[in-house]
């Protein structure tokens, strides 16, 4: 039976891994025992997969990253160019700790930057948007806008990746679908 996705000869594929239709896998990659990754994904080169890692469905993975065991993406992610995950609070060389890792979950739609690094153990939300290089130590609202190091909000984005500008009554309009969004109590929704 032929493959309904692809990977590049130079890639590698443990035993037990679960790839979907249509994804691609591509130059020097691993993708590592025990992995999902949903249908439609593009995984960029030189791209590590941790066992059971689990990727949803369309995620896109830019070149140079490594996704570590007890990293959670769900559908629609997009992980920049060279940006990190941890997997561990405080690793030392001479200590084992693989019993120690910790769940790290990315919600449908959020865009991580190029160079960002998420430490373990946090949630970040459905459409948030994680600038360049930010240092990301806690939880992310759903459509919120990180950056710096460490990295604070300073506002709000669409799913269609605009930034939204609330008015007095807390509601916005995303300028390229024309979406209407509204915040209550800190949190934003799409009306």
């Amino acid at each position: 039976m032929e493959k309904e996705y692809f990977v590049h000869p130079s890639a590698y594929i443990d035993e037990g891994c679960r790839i979907g239709k249509g994804t691609k896998i591509w130059h020097f990659c691993h993708i590592m025992a025990n992995s999902v990754i949903g249908e439609n994904c593009n995984i960029g080169q030189n791209v590590v997969v941790s066992p059971n890692v689990v990727l949803g469905n369309n995620v896109r993975v830019q070149n140079n990253v490594s996704i570590y065991t007890g990293v959670i993406c769900e559908d629609n992610v997009f992980l920049g160019p060279s940006m990190v995950f941890t997997n561990v609070i405080n690793p030392r060389s001479a200590i084992s700790r693989k019993n120690e890792y910790k769940q790290t979950l990315v919600n449908k739609g959020a865009t991580i930057g190029a160079n960002a690094t998420i430490v373990c153990g946090i949630t970040i939300g459905n459409y948030a948007f994680i600038g360049a290089g930010a240092v990301v130590t806690k939880d992310v609202k759903p459509y919120s806008l990180m950056v710096g190091n460490p990295a604070r909000h300073i506002g709000w984005m669409s799913e269609y990746g605009q930034r939204l500008n609330f008015n007095g009554d807390g509601k916005a309009i995303c300028p390229e679908s024309n979406e209407k969004y509204i915040i209550e109590e800190g949190i934003v929704k799409k009306h």
